[in-house]
């Protein structure tokens, strides 16, 4: 879709309109689903503030400031100090603002479906995601098999798990350590991995490099290896999900690292989010996972591109 039909309002085109309705119609089903099937296994659905006092240090995310405070890139931290207080599963289809962020698959304001669960690991929550998914095709009367982009994904459990190690031997000419050398991870993800990933089945990218973990649990006996994994379908990423780190001294380190390649890049830099912080050291073991509730509308809906499954874009508003 190009920048001039994004700002050309969506009313004054009555087919476009028309398909929208029934994106949107489908969208709401999707997040009732979604809710249904979170309060039927004990989850409590949660709220928590948009405007906070310190967003989670990361490097390459943007978060926006309003006044003295900032919009919640997520409510991840608000939802583990939930986890402290004695909530043992929560989940939130919450919105989340990050700057910078706009193309066919990102909106600078966006929803996002988070949950967590303590005395789970990251391999407990691909499960759920695996049943998640499946649920949410029945609601919808889709079966298991989906159609996105031309390519046929069975949503039928198991789905392929694949180490970040493993997809980088198989796509790609470099190592891992080569591409984290070389600053060059991201860009080999995009275009010499990613395409190749959910094509049959969704698929579970997962172990990655700890450097690219700041919130994630390092992997028992290997710690160069963050409990960490990603889905998607069709070459399209649809979440972040991990074994939660609970160690308040390590994840106080690596906010600080993020930061400092903040400073360095010359991005501005927020205050570090104290309350979060000493509210960890009492956080029990848990897993969650952050799951874009646009994007989920795109796959279920066959939609091309993200402007087709909200009611307004930004440049329509």
């Amino acid at each position: 879709m190009s920048h001039g039909s994004r700002n050309k309002p969506f009313e004054d085109d009555p087919a476009v309109f028309s398909k929208r309705k029934s994106y949107l119609l489908s969208r709401a089903k999707i997040v009732q689903s979604i809710r249904e099937f979170f309060i039927t296994r004990d989850y409590l659905e949660v709220e928590t503030p948009q405007l906070i006092t310190a967003p989670a240090p990361e490097a390459h995310i943007e978060s926006i400031s309003v006044g003295d405070r900032y919009l919640q890139t997520s409510p991840e931290l608000c939802m583990k100090r939930l986890l402290t207080r004695g909530f043992p599963r929560i989940f939130q289809i919450s919105r989340c603002f990050r700057g910078e962020e706009r193309g066919d698959l990102h909106l600078p304001e966006f929803s996002l479906l988070e949950w967590y669960r303590t005395r789970i690991d990251y391999r407990d929550l691909m499960v759920e995601c695996e049943n998640l998914f499946l649920f949410l095709a029945r609601q919808l009367n889709l079966g298991t098999v989906l159609r996105y982009r031309g390519v046929t994904v069975d949503l039928a459990a198991p789905w392929e798990r694949l180490s970040v190690q493993a997809a980088f031997e198989r796509h790609t000419a470099v190592s891992v350590d080569q591409a984290l050398r070389d600053d060059t991870f991201d860009q080999t993800m995009v275009s010499e991995i990613e395409p190749h990933l959910g094509m049959k089945t969704p698929t579970f990218l997962y172990d990655y490099p700890a450097s690219l973990g700041a919130l994630a649990r390092l992997k028992p006996g290997n710690p160069s290896l963050a409990e960490r994994f990603e889905i998607y379908v069709a070459g399209i990423e649809l979440a972040n999900g991990f074994s939660e780190l609970n160690d308040a001294r390590e994840q106080r380190l690596r906010f600080e690292k993020e930061l400092a390649q903040r400073a360095l890049a010359g991005k501005p830099t927020s205050p570090m989010p104290e309350r979060f912080l000493s509210d960890l050291r009492a956080m029990p073991e848990a897993a969650g996972i952050a799951l874009g509730v646009d994007r989920l509308a795109m796959l279920f809906n066959d939609a091309r591109t993200i402007d087709e499954v909200v009611a307004f874009t930004p440049e329509a508003v």
